[in-house]
Protein backbone atom coordinates (compact mmCIF):
# COMPACT_ATOMS: atom_id res chain seq x y z
CA UNK A 1 0.00 0.00 0.00
CA UNK A 2 1.61 3.39 -0.83
CA UNK A 3 1.72 6.25 1.85
CA UNK A 4 -0.83 8.12 -0.21
CA UNK A 5 -3.52 5.72 0.65
CA UNK A 6 -2.32 4.99 4.35
CA UNK A 7 -2.65 9.33 5.00
CA UNK A 8 -6.10 8.67 3.31
CA UNK A 9 -7.09 6.19 6.06
CA UNK A 10 -5.77 7.98 9.17
CA UNK A 11 -7.88 11.21 8.04
CA UNK A 12 -10.93 9.47 7.82
CA UNK A 13 -10.22 7.13 10.74
CA UNK A 14 -9.70 10.91 12.65
CA UNK A 15 -12.79 12.45 11.33
CA UNK A 16 -14.96 9.39 12.49
CA UNK A 17 -13.60 9.67 15.94
CA UNK A 18 -14.34 12.79 15.82
CA UNK A 19 -17.90 12.33 14.91
CA UNK A 20 -18.44 10.33 17.62
CA UNK A 21 -17.39 12.17 20.32
CA UNK A 22 -19.58 14.72 18.90
CA UNK A 23 -22.48 12.22 19.30
CA UNK A 24 -21.42 11.04 22.49
CA UNK A 25 -21.73 14.64 24.07
CA UNK A 26 -24.48 15.37 22.34
CA UNK A 27 -26.29 12.41 23.63
CA UNK A 28 -24.93 13.60 27.43
CA UNK A 29 -26.25 17.00 27.24
CA UNK A 30 -29.35 15.35 25.92
CA UNK A 31 -29.72 13.07 28.94
CA UNK A 32 -28.84 15.93 31.31
CA UNK A 33 -31.59 18.06 30.00
CA UNK A 34 -34.23 15.19 30.23
CA UNK A 35 -32.91 14.51 33.37
CA UNK A 36 -33.67 18.50 34.51
CA UNK A 37 -36.99 18.32 33.06
CA UNK A 38 -38.28 15.08 34.79
CA UNK A 39 -37.76 15.75 38.40
CA UNK A 40 -37.85 13.28 41.09
CA UNK A 41 -41.20 14.32 43.06
CA UNK A 42 -43.05 17.60 43.04
CA UNK A 43 -43.35 19.42 46.79
CA UNK A 44 -44.92 21.88 49.00
CA UNK A 45 -41.55 24.41 50.90
CA UNK A 46 -41.67 24.83 54.91
CA UNK A 47 -40.04 26.26 56.94
CA UNK A 48 -38.33 25.49 60.58
CA UNK A 49 -41.21 27.22 63.43
CA UNK A 50 -40.44 28.48 66.95
CA UNK A 51 -42.96 27.44 68.70
CA UNK A 52 -43.86 27.10 72.48
CA UNK A 53 -43.11 23.12 74.00
CA UNK A 54 -44.15 22.17 77.31
CA UNK A 55 -41.47 20.51 78.98
CA UNK A 56 -42.21 16.97 80.57
CA UNK A 57 -40.36 14.22 81.97
CA UNK A 58 -41.71 10.67 82.45
CA UNK A 59 -41.48 7.63 84.81
CA UNK A 60 -43.49 4.30 86.03
CA UNK A 61 -44.24 3.08 89.38
CA UNK A 62 -46.90 1.25 91.24
CA UNK A 63 -50.26 2.82 93.00
CA UNK A 64 -50.23 2.04 96.88
CA UNK A 65 -52.09 3.00 99.97
CA UNK A 66 -50.65 6.39 101.54
CA UNK A 67 -50.53 4.80 105.01
CA UNK A 68 -52.20 1.76 105.90
CA UNK A 69 -53.04 0.56 109.50
CA UNK A 70 -52.88 -2.53 111.13
CA UNK A 71 -55.89 -3.25 113.65
CA UNK A 72 -55.27 -5.88 116.08
CA UNK A 73 -56.29 -7.56 119.26
CA UNK A 74 -55.99 -6.08 122.32
CA UNK A 75 -56.87 -9.06 124.49
CA UNK A 76 -56.07 -12.58 124.61
CA UNK A 77 -58.05 -16.14 125.23
CA UNK A 78 -61.24 -14.98 124.23
CA UNK A 79 -63.62 -15.91 121.41
CA UNK A 80 -64.70 -13.92 118.50
CA UNK A 81 -68.41 -13.42 118.74
CA UNK A 82 -68.76 -11.35 115.75
CA UNK A 83 -66.87 -9.83 113.31
CA UNK A 84 -69.13 -6.96 111.23
CA UNK A 85 -67.00 -5.75 108.20
CA UNK A 86 -65.40 -7.24 104.83
CA UNK A 87 -62.71 -6.64 102.69
CA UNK A 88 -63.61 -3.52 100.99
CA UNK A 89 -66.20 -2.06 103.42
CA UNK A 90 -65.88 1.65 104.01
CA UNK A 91 -65.70 2.26 107.62
CA UNK A 92 -65.36 5.03 109.76
CA UNK A 93 -63.54 6.29 112.83
CA UNK A 94 -64.85 4.50 116.19
CA UNK A 95 -66.98 1.96 113.67
CA UNK A 96 -67.24 -1.46 115.74
CA UNK A 97 -65.31 -3.92 113.38
CA UNK A 98 -65.31 -7.25 115.63
CA UNK A 99 -66.68 -8.00 118.80
CA UNK A 100 -64.90 -10.49 121.39
CA UNK A 101 -66.75 -12.91 124.21
CA UNK A 102 -66.76 -10.55 127.46
CA UNK A 103 -68.61 -12.96 130.26
CA UNK A 104 -65.19 -14.16 131.61
CA UNK A 105 -63.48 -10.16 131.51
CA UNK A 106 -67.32 -9.14 133.09
CA UNK A 107 -66.47 -11.52 135.82
CA UNK A 108 -62.87 -10.58 136.40
CA UNK A 109 -64.34 -6.92 136.25
CA UNK A 110 -66.92 -7.62 138.98
CA UNK A 111 -63.80 -9.12 141.07
CA UNK A 112 -61.85 -6.43 140.75
CA UNK A 113 -64.48 -3.96 141.97
CA UNK A 114 -65.25 -5.87 145.32
CA UNK A 115 -61.04 -6.32 145.83
CA UNK A 116 -60.89 -2.31 145.37
CA UNK A 117 -64.51 -1.90 147.62
CA UNK A 118 -62.59 -4.33 150.45
CA UNK A 119 -59.73 -2.51 150.05
CA UNK A 120 -61.31 0.89 150.40
CA UNK A 121 -63.25 -0.13 153.57
CA UNK A 122 -59.88 -1.43 155.14
CA UNK A 123 -58.41 1.86 154.77
CA UNK A 124 -61.12 3.56 155.75
CA UNK A 125 -60.38 1.58 159.28
CA UNK A 126 -56.69 2.19 159.30
CA UNK A 127 -56.99 5.95 159.00
CA UNK A 128 -59.84 5.74 161.40
CA UNK A 129 -57.05 3.66 164.17
CA UNK A 130 -54.51 5.54 162.86
CA UNK A 131 -56.30 9.19 163.64
CA UNK A 132 -56.86 7.59 167.25
CA UNK A 133 -53.51 7.04 167.62
CA UNK A 134 -52.06 10.31 167.10
CA UNK A 135 -54.89 11.74 169.87
CA UNK A 136 -53.53 9.78 172.82
CA UNK A 137 -49.99 9.34 171.72
CA UNK A 138 -49.47 12.73 173.87
CA UNK A 139 -51.04 10.74 176.99
CA UNK A 140 -48.60 8.17 177.31
CA UNK A 141 -51.21 4.99 176.77
CA UNK A 142 -49.90 4.09 173.80
CA UNK A 143 -45.87 3.43 173.09
CA UNK A 144 -44.24 5.46 170.15
CA UNK A 145 -44.07 1.74 168.61
CA UNK A 146 -47.72 0.91 168.92
CA UNK A 147 -48.37 4.53 167.47
CA UNK A 148 -46.12 3.91 164.54
CA UNK A 149 -47.58 0.53 163.65
CA UNK A 150 -51.35 2.02 163.56
CA UNK A 151 -49.71 4.39 161.16
CA UNK A 152 -48.19 2.21 158.81
CA UNK A 153 -51.40 0.16 158.77
CA UNK A 154 -52.88 3.12 157.55
CA UNK A 155 -50.21 3.46 154.75
CA UNK A 156 -50.37 -0.21 153.99
CA UNK A 157 -54.46 0.02 153.64
CA UNK A 158 -54.09 2.73 150.99
CA UNK A 159 -51.66 0.78 149.03
CA UNK A 160 -54.04 -2.17 148.97
CA UNK A 161 -56.56 0.41 147.80
CA UNK A 162 -54.52 1.76 145.12
CA UNK A 163 -53.32 -1.51 144.14
CA UNK A 164 -57.14 -2.83 143.70
CA UNK A 165 -58.09 0.31 141.81
CA UNK A 166 -55.25 0.05 139.32
CA UNK A 167 -56.18 -3.77 138.72
CA UNK A 168 -59.94 -2.70 138.15
CA UNK A 169 -59.10 -0.19 135.50
CA UNK A 170 -56.80 -3.05 133.88
CA UNK A 171 -60.02 -5.51 133.90
CA UNK A 172 -62.23 -2.35 132.38
CA UNK A 173 -59.50 -1.96 129.76
CA UNK A 174 -59.71 -5.47 128.82
CA UNK A 175 -63.60 -5.28 128.70
CA UNK A 176 -63.19 -2.14 126.27
CA UNK A 177 -61.06 -3.91 124.04
CA UNK A 178 -63.25 -6.81 123.49
CA UNK A 179 -64.75 -4.02 120.73
CA UNK A 180 -62.60 -3.48 117.71
CA UNK A 181 -62.58 -0.23 116.62
CA UNK A 182 -61.58 1.72 113.90
CA UNK A 183 -58.41 3.73 114.12
CA UNK A 184 -59.62 5.96 111.55
CA UNK A 185 -61.88 6.90 108.51
CA UNK A 186 -60.80 3.98 105.90
CA UNK A 187 -61.61 1.01 103.35
CA UNK A 188 -60.82 -2.30 105.10
CA UNK A 189 -58.00 -3.88 102.68
CA UNK A 190 -57.23 -7.09 104.56
CA UNK A 191 -59.68 -9.02 106.74
CA UNK A 192 -58.29 -11.95 108.87
CA UNK A 193 -60.64 -11.96 111.58
CA UNK A 194 -62.56 -15.71 112.03
CA UNK A 195 -65.96 -16.12 113.81
CA UNK A 196 -65.25 -18.22 116.56
CA UNK A 197 -61.49 -17.98 116.62
CA UNK A 198 -59.47 -17.59 119.87
CA UNK A 199 -57.01 -14.79 118.84
CA UNK A 200 -53.91 -14.47 120.58
CA UNK A 201 -52.74 -11.22 121.78
CA UNK A 202 -51.26 -8.72 119.23
CA UNK A 203 -52.67 -10.80 116.53
CA UNK A 204 -53.99 -9.37 113.04
CA UNK A 205 -57.35 -8.65 112.76
CA UNK A 206 -58.21 -6.36 109.97
CA UNK A 207 -55.68 -4.14 107.57
CA UNK A 208 -56.87 -0.55 106.19
CA UNK A 209 -56.33 2.24 104.17
CA UNK A 210 -56.17 5.24 106.14
CA UNK A 211 -58.50 7.99 104.85
CA UNK A 212 -59.15 5.36 101.35
CA UNK A 213 -55.81 7.99 99.96
CA UNK A 214 -53.53 6.35 97.64
CA UNK A 215 -50.85 7.63 96.18
CA UNK A 216 -48.39 6.84 93.36
CA UNK A 217 -44.54 5.86 93.71
CA UNK A 218 -42.44 6.97 90.46
CA UNK A 219 -39.36 5.88 90.34
CA UNK A 220 -37.01 7.97 88.95
CA UNK A 221 -33.08 8.38 88.23
CA UNK A 222 -30.65 10.83 90.29
CA UNK A 223 -30.69 13.72 87.20
CA UNK A 224 -34.67 13.41 87.19
CA UNK A 225 -34.91 14.08 90.92
CA UNK A 226 -32.51 17.09 90.90
CA UNK A 227 -34.98 18.61 88.51
CA UNK A 228 -38.60 17.81 90.27
CA UNK A 229 -39.59 19.37 93.48
CA UNK A 230 -42.85 19.55 95.60
CA UNK A 231 -46.18 20.87 93.97
CA UNK A 232 -45.44 19.55 90.55
CA UNK A 233 -48.46 18.75 88.82
CA UNK A 234 -48.12 15.28 87.86
CA UNK A 235 -50.54 13.01 85.30
CA UNK A 236 -51.18 9.23 85.89
CA UNK A 237 -52.01 7.56 83.35
CA UNK A 238 -52.94 3.25 84.15
CA UNK A 239 -53.55 1.46 80.97
CA UNK A 240 -56.75 0.81 79.94
CA UNK A 241 -58.57 2.00 83.53
CA UNK A 242 -57.95 5.58 83.76
CA UNK A 243 -55.70 8.95 84.39
CA UNK A 244 -56.01 11.06 87.28
CA UNK A 245 -53.79 14.18 87.51
CA UNK A 246 -51.76 14.69 91.13
CA UNK A 247 -49.24 16.98 92.92
CA UNK A 248 -45.86 15.83 94.16
CA UNK A 249 -45.67 15.09 98.00
CA UNK A 250 -42.58 14.55 98.82
CA UNK A 251 -39.58 13.13 97.19
CA UNK A 252 -37.51 10.19 98.94
CA UNK A 253 -34.69 11.54 101.02
CA UNK A 254 -32.49 8.35 99.68
CA UNK A 255 -31.83 6.42 96.49
CA UNK A 256 -31.80 2.57 95.89
CA UNK A 257 -28.16 1.28 96.90
CA UNK A 258 -28.74 -1.28 93.58
CA UNK A 259 -30.16 0.72 90.90
CA UNK A 260 -29.07 4.32 91.87
CA UNK A 261 -33.04 5.15 91.64
CA UNK A 262 -35.46 7.11 93.75
CA UNK A 263 -38.78 7.34 94.60
CA UNK A 264 -41.51 10.29 94.31
CA UNK A 265 -44.66 10.19 95.99
CA UNK A 266 -47.46 11.85 94.79
CA UNK A 267 -50.77 12.57 96.08
CA UNK A 268 -54.15 11.41 94.40
CA UNK A 269 -56.92 12.74 95.71
CA UNK A 270 -60.04 10.86 94.70
CA UNK A 271 -58.08 8.09 93.25
CA UNK A 272 -61.07 5.21 93.86
CA UNK A 273 -63.67 7.20 91.98
CA UNK A 274 -61.58 6.89 88.76
CA UNK A 275 -61.17 3.67 88.99
CA UNK A 276 -57.14 3.12 90.41
CA UNK A 277 -56.85 0.41 93.21
CA UNK A 278 -53.45 -0.26 95.66
CA UNK A 279 -51.09 -2.38 93.06
CA UNK A 280 -51.64 -1.15 90.22
CA UNK A 281 -48.88 -0.10 87.70
CA UNK A 282 -48.92 3.35 86.16
CA UNK A 283 -46.79 5.69 84.03
CA UNK A 284 -46.40 9.18 85.10
CA UNK A 285 -45.86 12.87 83.35
CA UNK A 286 -44.55 15.65 85.22
CA UNK A 287 -45.31 18.85 83.82
CA UNK A 288 -42.18 20.77 83.84
CA UNK A 289 -42.95 24.38 82.01
CA UNK A 290 -42.86 25.30 78.61
CA UNK A 291 -39.96 26.47 76.40
CA UNK A 292 -39.25 27.92 73.00
CA UNK A 293 -38.08 25.57 70.55
CA UNK A 294 -37.17 24.90 66.82
CA UNK A 295 -39.67 22.44 65.43
CA UNK A 296 -40.84 20.80 61.95
CA UNK A 297 -43.40 18.78 61.33
CA UNK A 298 -43.31 15.11 61.42
CA UNK A 299 -44.18 14.64 57.69
CA UNK A 300 -40.97 16.43 56.98
CA UNK A 301 -38.65 13.86 58.77
CA UNK A 302 -37.22 10.71 57.09
CA UNK A 303 -36.05 7.65 59.09
CA UNK A 304 -33.08 5.95 57.82
CA UNK A 305 -30.65 3.30 59.59
CA UNK A 306 -31.78 4.61 63.15
CA UNK A 307 -31.36 8.62 62.55
CA UNK A 308 -33.60 11.40 61.67
CA UNK A 309 -32.90 13.10 58.47
CA UNK A 310 -35.16 16.42 56.58
CA UNK A 311 -34.20 17.27 52.80
CA UNK A 312 -33.40 20.82 52.55
CA UNK A 313 -33.84 23.09 48.74
CA UNK A 314 -31.11 24.63 47.71
CA UNK A 315 -31.03 27.45 45.25
CA UNK A 316 -34.37 27.34 42.87
CA UNK A 317 -33.84 27.59 38.98
CA UNK A 318 -37.34 28.72 38.02
CA UNK A 319 -39.75 25.55 39.52
CA UNK A 320 -36.64 23.01 39.78
CA UNK A 321 -34.37 22.95 42.67
CA UNK A 322 -31.88 20.38 44.17
CA UNK A 323 -32.74 18.61 47.32
CA UNK A 324 -30.02 18.10 50.20
CA UNK A 325 -30.49 15.31 53.12
CA UNK A 326 -29.49 16.90 56.21
CA UNK A 327 -28.90 14.76 59.78
CA UNK A 328 -31.03 16.09 62.31
CA UNK A 329 -31.42 15.61 65.95
CA UNK A 330 -34.71 15.32 67.29
CA UNK A 331 -35.49 16.83 71.16
CA UNK A 332 -39.36 16.96 72.58
CA UNK A 333 -42.36 16.22 70.29
CA UNK A 334 -45.78 18.41 70.32
CA UNK A 335 -48.61 17.83 68.78
CA UNK A 336 -47.28 16.61 65.59
CA UNK A 337 -44.29 18.22 65.51
CA UNK A 338 -40.56 17.59 66.81
CA UNK A 339 -38.17 19.64 68.41
CA UNK A 340 -34.80 20.42 66.00
CA UNK A 341 -32.10 20.56 68.22
CA UNK A 342 -29.47 20.61 65.66
CA UNK A 343 -28.89 20.76 61.75
CA UNK A 344 -31.40 23.73 60.72
CA UNK A 345 -31.41 27.31 61.30
CA UNK A 346 -34.95 28.92 61.71
CA UNK A 347 -34.80 30.51 57.59
CA UNK A 348 -34.16 26.75 55.95
CA UNK A 349 -36.37 25.85 53.44
CA UNK A 350 -37.45 22.28 53.37
CA UNK A 351 -39.55 19.34 51.93
CA UNK A 352 -42.56 19.41 53.35
CA UNK A 353 -43.54 15.67 53.13
CA UNK A 354 -42.34 12.66 50.87
CA UNK A 355 -38.88 12.66 51.97
CA UNK A 356 -38.69 9.22 51.82
CA UNK A 357 -38.75 8.78 48.22
CA UNK A 358 -36.31 11.04 47.53
CA UNK A 359 -32.16 10.42 47.64
CA UNK A 360 -29.15 13.42 48.37
CA UNK A 361 -29.06 15.54 45.23
CA UNK A 362 -32.49 14.50 43.70
CA UNK A 363 -34.36 17.35 41.84
CA UNK A 364 -37.73 18.44 42.54
CA UNK A 365 -39.96 20.55 41.46
CA UNK A 366 -41.76 22.70 44.12
CA UNK A 367 -44.96 23.70 43.63
CA UNK A 368 -47.54 25.70 45.59
CA UNK A 369 -49.39 24.42 48.35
Amino acid sequence: MTKGKIGALLTALIVLIGFGIIAGRSNGSAADTASASNPALSVTVIQPVMRDIPTTLTANGSIAAWQEAIIGAEVSDLHLTEVNVQVGEIVKKGQVLAVFSDESVLADVAQSRAALAEAEANLADARVNAERAKQISASGALSSQQVNQYLTSEKTAKAKMQSAKAQLDSQLLRLKYTRVLASDDGVISSRSATLGAVAAKGQELFRMIRQNRLEWRGEVTAAEMAQLKPGITVSVVVPNVGSIKGKIRALAPTLDVQSRNGLVYVDLPEAARYGLRAGMFARGEFKMGINAGLTVPQTALSLREGFSYVFKLGEQNGELAKASQVKVQLGRRTDDSFEILSGLKPGDRLVASGASFLADGDTVRVVQP
